[in-house]
């Protein structure tokens, strides 16, 4: 699958496409219902099947404090659609300037001129332009004018739940990460580069790998037992999701201390899938109080790895 980074990338030869658009936050199995659909229409119509998705989401531009936690960030999207069969990821940067296009401008402009779009597959609650004046009523209306079709996007039902990313994300934050892997089609990982931190975890006697959330609000807080992959190699641990209260920390990071490694891990790729919550953040009083603490979440995990199987993919 091919990423094409901002709408100025897309070329002549991608032109004429089936396209969907919207957030695809955790790529569920509801999203890739949709995202068969888009294939079966683009092989009828004998060209690509296109996703558009917007960074950062509209709502964290406009209202933050209002948005989401994101189950995946723009990077995660594009690893879990590519094996899908799509020949298009396109990530539109969403700014200020580009919320201020009239709706009308997005489809002869982007739609029409630089896609080619010949079939449209969006929810019925799309809202897109300037004050969000494009709906879908409008598009149908395109539709007509330009001769592409438009369609919405059903929803998918497990057990007869409509499967969306609000339940995936109160299914994690009840700790229900079975259920919520069954709405994903995935197990719930975050991934990331290991980044150099502030190395408070090995003065306290358990080094840590730090990986940076690229995140504006997580999923998830507090300490888990986590399953780490490191290339083909798998690893349990102990996981800190969360500011590091203790150290005064500002922004959240996810923070791994991994059972029987030593090594440099520093700028390799890792995955981390929580598998069971084993207590929320909190301040600690004395360095000496969290390094006992610590501990204890070290040995909670083991006792729970020694009682639990786990099945993560690579």
């Amino acid at each position: 699958m091919k990423l094409i980074r901002g709408l100025h990338n897309i070329q002549p030869k991608h032109r004429h496409c089936v396209l969907t658009i919207g957030n695809f936050d955790g790529v569920h199995l509801g999203h890739r219902a949709v995202l068969s659909r888009v294939q079966e229409s683009a092989k009828a119509h004998g060209v690509p099947a296109a996703v558009m998705i917007f960074e950062p989401q509209p709502l964290e531009l406009f209202r933050p404090e209002q948005a989401p936690a994101r189950l995946t960030r723009w990077r995660e999207k594009y690893e879990l659609m590519a094996p899908l069969g799509l020949e298009y990821l396109i990530c539109t940067r969403f700014n200020h300037a580009f919320s201020q296009q009239p709706a009308r401008y997005f489809i002869e402009h982007v739609l029409v001129e630089k896609l080619g779009v010949k079939h449209l597959v969006v929810g019925d609650d799309f809202r897109f332009g300037k004050g969000r004046e494009g709906d879908f009523a409008m598009l149908q209306k395109a539709g007509e004018a330009f001769g592409f079709a438009v369609s919405n996007t059903a929803s998918y039902r497990q057990l007869d739940v409509r499967v969306s990313s609000t339940l995936i994300r109160e299914a994690l934050q009840r700790g229900q990460f079975a259920e919520a892997s069954e709405m994903l089609g995935h197990p719930f990982h975050f991934t990331g580069k290991v980044s150099h931190g502030e190395k408070n975890g090995r003065k306290l006697g358990f080094p840590t790998a730090n990986l940076p959330l690229h995140r504006l609000h997580s999923p998830l807080h507090g300490v888990f037992a986590v399953v780490a992959r490191v290339g083909n190699t798998t690893y349990q641990g102990v996981a800190n999701i969360g500011y590091r209260p203790t150290f005064g920390g500002k922004q959240a990071q996810l923070e791994v201390h991994l059972f029987n490694f030593s090594g440099d891990l520093y700028g390799q790729s890792m995955r981390v899938y929580p598998q069971q919550m084993l207590r929320e953040e909190r301040k600690f009083e004395s360095f000496d109080a969290l390094r006992e603490q610590i501990q204890k979440d070290k040995e909670n995990a083991i006792k729970w790895f020694e009682r639990h199987e786990f099945n993560v993919r690579p």
